[in-house]
């Protein structure tokens, strides 16, 4: 099966197109507070009922945004994908992810986030999106052990298996929510993220009343503004973000930015709760930077050789719509 250059490379994806490189930085700077913020949110909201109320206000800025624009909504098989990619990216994801916060540091659960781009490349290979190397499993391997020696130290603090599980469940919903995503139509980021975050915001609301959970609104003002952040920042620009460089580079280049995610929330994290980085911690998380290098943003000679190649065939072909390939394998 043929593919694109820029679907085996991510860094000739990046380098392709300023904008949305652009938009993928500012995608990993806004991100990575969210983990912090969801930590305090949770400290006076229950996790589903804090998750369910986060979203309802973020789908209805983006509804507002869909109705004044008169942007299209999606369709027949779009609407379809777009709700399965509600239920999977945003309700099941975050059910899981705002569960385990309760449960472990900000830093810590940043950390498994860098598992994602390996679990996409697997799923997308699944989905016969994209291929696996030897280089691509050496390297998720070498990112399964630095997780075991993450969660042999933690963040100075014991990580109960429950919590490790939902951690990784959430890591593979949000990996499959971006291979689904990549097998729709391509529509509007808003129209998109209005379907889902609304379909994602009624799960939650209903994980929350199926809990026991008791609902109510923030009355600290730190809650307050760690809210506030994730419904602005946290979710209508970082989701919105999300969808417009997923809708430009494949799913495995997109998931790139989840493995630079720890480096930011665990710098703030650090900064605001005053978190101790354990040696265990340090160490494991080179090791699963490395592994996640190794298996998916090193680009071989190959690819270099192949990427300035056919980058100069394209620019000289490009008045008559050629597509521009290179060699799988």
């Amino acid at each position: 099966m043929n593919r694109s250059l820029f679907s085996r490379g991510g860094l000739g994806a990046a380098l392709s197109d300023r904008a949305t490189l652009f938009a993928f930085v500012l995608f990993v700077l806004l991100g990575g507070s969210n983990a912090v913020a969801i930590r305090f949110s949770n400290l006076e909201l229950p996790p589903f009922w804090g998750a369910a109320i986060r979203f309802t206000a973020a789908a209805l800025i983006f509804w507002i945004i869909v109705l004044g624009r008169r942007i299209a909504l999606p369709k027949g098989r779009a609407l379809f994908g777009t709700l399965l990619y509600g239920v999977i990216a945003v309700g099941a994801s975050y059910a899981f992810a705002y569960w385990a916060l309760v449960r472990v540091q900000a830093g810590l659960a940043s950390v498994f986030l860098a598992f994602v781009p390996l679990v996409t490349l697997f799923l997308a290979f699944a989905h016969g999106l994209e291929t696996l190397s030897w280089r691509r499993l050496i390297g998720a391997l070498v990112a399964v052990a630095g997780i075991l020696t993450i969660v042999g130290g933690g963040l100075g603090t014991a990580l109960p298996l429950p919590t490790v599980l939902a951690l990784l469940a959430a890591v593979v919903c949000m990996s499959e929510g971006g291979v689904v995503f990549k097998l729709l139509p391509r529509g509007d980021p808003a129209a998109t993220n209005a379907v889902a975050l609304t379909t994602g915001a009624l799960m939650l609301a209903g994980l929350s009343l199926l809990a026991g959970e008791k609902w109510s609104l923030p009355t600290a003002a730190n809650t307050w503004a760690a809210f506030t952040y994730l419904v602005v920042i946290g979710s209508v620009m970082v989701f919105y973000l999300y969808l417009f460089v997923l809708a430009r580079w494949p799913a495995s280049t997109t998931a790139y930015g989840f493995v630079l995610l720890p480096v930011v929330s665990v710098a703030i994290s650090a900064w605001l709760t005053g978190e101790v980085v354990t040696a265990s911690f340090a160490m494991g998380t080179v090791v699963v930077l490395l592994g996640v290098w190794v298996s998916a943003l090193r680009l071989t000679t190959r690819d270099r050789f192949w990427a300035r190649t056919n980058g100069r065939l394209c620019h000289l072909l490009a008045s008559t719509q050629a597509r521009c390939t290179m060699p799988t394998g």
